[in-house]
């Protein structure tokens, strides 16, 4: 990597620092009791508590977001290739993928548990259908905006759909997907939370709901702080796509 990159890094890593250090002189200097909102330190210290079983929590709700979100990846392109293939599928279904868009995904949950049955499975289902809307519709907007020319000449040297696909329209369309797909982890940690609380044995979301039951305000703030770094890897993951298919393509140019 670049020294610019690495200057970015420990940008982004000071701020991080600031925050947490900010955090702590707050609740320090203005007395605020730890069941309301304990010191970065405090929270931490919950690690160490075996009943907590922190790795078990972890992993699955580090499942769920990943499952989902590779799921409405995978999903979100393949539909936007075939609604742009077809203008008559595309004017078709794509006003009813809006509508049901609409339908409040936490109101689908329940639904979810009867068709599904209670688990993780579950969970990455609603991870999907939250993170899938706006992956295809980038991709779909990317995949529509080349040239038409450029395309007439693809045409004209005898390029098959599957050529014009892979050599055309999907590196154009990278900016628009990875537009999306740093919507859709946003998404994403906010799905599997949302099925944790409404229906799991396990998970981040789940324990945060049982932890407060019992006030354990740190305990709650420590699952909060993994949650959000789960959230940071793979927005991260999404930035090194960006970095290796969009950044180092235009210096090649």
């Amino acid at each position: 990597m670049s020294g610019a990159i690495w200057i970015r890094i420990l940008k982004i890593l000071a701020v991080h620092v600031a925050f947490v250090l900010f955090w702590w002189g707050a609740v320090v200097v203005t007395g605020i009791p730890e069941y309301i909102l304990p010191t970065p330190w405090q929270a931490l210290a919950t690690l160490s508590e075996p009943n907590f079983n922190w790795w078990r929590h972890t992993w699955a709700t580090t499942q769920e977001i990943f499952g989902g979100y590779i799921l409405a990846t995978i999903v979100g392109v393949a539909v936007a290739v075939f609604f742009t293939w077809s203008r008559a599928l595309d004017d078709t279904l794509m006003p009813l993928v809006v509508t049901l868009n609409m339908i409040p995904k936490v109101a689908m949950a329940p639904l979810f548990i009867v068709w599904l049955r209670f688990g993780i499975q579950t969970n990455i289902v609603i991870t999907f259908t939250i993170c899938f809307f706006p992956i295809l519709l980038n991709t779909a907007r990317g995949l529509r905006e080349v040239e038409p020319e450029l395309l007439d000449l693809v045409r004209s040297l005898r390029g098959n759909r599957w050529q014009i696909l892979t050599k055309i329209q999907l590196p154009g369309a990278m900016p628009y997907l990875i537009s999306g797909m740093k919507v859709a982890t946003v998404l994403a940690v906010a799905g599997a939370i949302v099925g944790e609380f409404i229906q799991s044995d396990r998970g981040l979301g789940w324990f945060m709901k049982v932890t407060q039951e019992a006030l354990n305000t740190d305990a709650m703030v420590m699952a909060l702080i993994i949650v959000t770094l789960i959230g940071a890897v793979l927005y991260g993951l999404v930035l090194l796509l960006e970095h290796f298919f969009i950044v180092q393509d235009a210096r090649v140019k």
